[in-house]
C-alpha cells in the first residue's frame, strides 16, 4: 500500500500543506494513523480524481481525443519556420512544437487562451525506485 505525509500529498495535489491538514480535519481525506500523518495513496487518488477541475474547452468541439489540456500560453519561442509553445494546464506544463505560420494564424502568445490536445500511441508509465 502506498503511503503519502502531508507535504508529499500536498506536491501531488499542486495545493498547500495546510490545504491538505484541513482536508484531514474536514474528514474529506483519510490517514493511516500512522505518526506523522500519511494518506492512504488510493484515498489520496480517488479524492484526487473527483475534484480535477479542468477549466471549460473554448473550442466547442466534439473530438475523439480525450486528452486535452485547457490552459495559457507561458512562453512562445519562434527560430525560422518552427517554434515552440508552453501551456500550463494546472499543475501541467504541456509543450509543443509547431509551425512559426501556425503560431501566427492561431494568434499564440504569452497570455493567450490554448488547448493542447494530446492523441498518442504510446505512454510512457515510471514510478520511483523502493
Amino acid at each position: 500500500m502506498h503511503r503519502y505525509r502531508i507535504a508529499e500529498a500536498a506536491q501531488l495535489l499542486g495545493v498547500s500543506d495546510d490545504t491538505v491538514r484541513r482536508r484531514v480535519d474536514a474528514g474529506e481525506l483519510p490517514t493511516t494513523g500512522a505518526t506523522p500523518a500519511e494518506i492512504p495513496g488510493e484515498a489520496l487518488a480517488d479524492w484526487a480524481r473527483e475534484r480535477a477541475d479542468a477549466a471549460a474547452d473554448p473550442t466547442d468541439r466534439l473530438s475523439s481525443a480525450r486528452n486535452r489540456f485547457v490552459g495559457l500560453v507561458t512562453r512562445v519561442v519562434v527560430d525560422g519556420v518552427m517554434a515552440q509553445v508552453d501551456i500550463q494546464a494546472g499543475p501541467h506544463r504541456v509543450v509543443s512544437l509547431m509551425s512559426a505560420e501556425a503560431v501566427r494564424e492561431l494568434g499564440l502568445e504569452p497570455g493567450a487562451l490554448a488547448v493542447a490536445v494530446v492523441k498518442a500511441t504510446n505512454v510512457i508509465v515510471e514510478t520511483p525506485r523502493s
